[in-house]
C-alpha cells in the first residue's frame, strides 16, 4: 500500500535588503495538510555570512519565546498569526553584523517534516546626502534636457509649417 507523505511547506522571501539601524519584518508563512495543532512549533535560526556557528533567534511553542542571550536578545519580536499560518518575526535595529541567512522551520504535528524557509538578509548603509544630491541633479538635468529637446522640435515644426504656408500664399498670389 502507498502512504501519502504529509509535510509542512514553508514560504519565505529569498532575499531581503534593509537599511542599517532600521527594523525589518522577516515574513514566513506555512501550509500543512493537517489542521494547526496546539503543539505547533516554530524555530528561527541565523547563519552569519562568515559561516560561524548557527545562532538561535526565536522559538514559538504555544507562545513566543524571545532569546535569553545572544546578538538578538531584546531585538526580535513575534509578528506572526498562527491562525493565518503566519510565523513572521521583526528584527529591530539592524546592523551590518546581521548580514546572513535566517531559517524558519515549522513543525505542525503530525506534519513534523518539511521544507525549511531561508531568507538572506543584507543590511546596507544609509545613502548619504552627496549620493542623493548627485542622483537628484542627474534626474533634474535629464528632465531639463528632455524639455529643451521637445520644445526645439515643436518650434522647428511650427517654423516649417509657417514657411510652407507662406510659399503656398506666394504661389496663389502669383496665379
Amino acid at each position: 500500500a502507498l502512504w501519502l507523505a504529509a509535510a509542512v511547506e514553508v514560504h519565505t522571501a529569498r532575499e531581503v535588503v534593509a537599511v542599517n539601524g532600521t527594523n525589518q519584518r522577516l515574513k514566513c508563512t506555512f501550509s500543512s495538510s493537517s489542521p494547526v495543532s496546539p503543539q505547533l512549533s516554530v524555530s528561527w535560526n541565523f547563519q552569519p555570512e562568515d559561516l560561524s556557528a548557527h545562532e538561535p533567534v526565536f522559538y514559538y511553542l504555544k507562545e513566543p519565546y524571545e532569546p535569553p542571550s545572544g546578538r538578538f536578545k531584546a531585538r526580535v519580536t513575534w509578528d506572526g498569526n498562527i491562525e493565518r499560518n503566519d510565523v513572521s518575526i521583526i528584527i529591530w535595529n539592524l546592523q551590518p553584523s546581521d548580514n546572513g541567512t535566517f531559517t524558519c522551520q515549522v513543525a505542525n504535528w503530525p506534519d513534523v517534516y518539511g521544507t525549511i524557509g531561508e531568507v538572506r538578509l543584507r543590511v546596507v548603509q544609509k545613502v548619504n546626502f552627496s549620493e542623493i544630491h548627485f542622483l537628484a541633479v542627474a534626474i533634474g538635468s535629464a528632465s531639463v534636457l528632455m524639455i529643451i529637446v521637445v520644445t526645439a522640435v515643436i518650434v522647428c515644426r511650427q517654423r516649417r509649417r509657417k514657411a510652407r504656408d507662406r510659399r503656398l500664399e506666394a504661389a496663389d498670389t502669383e496665379r
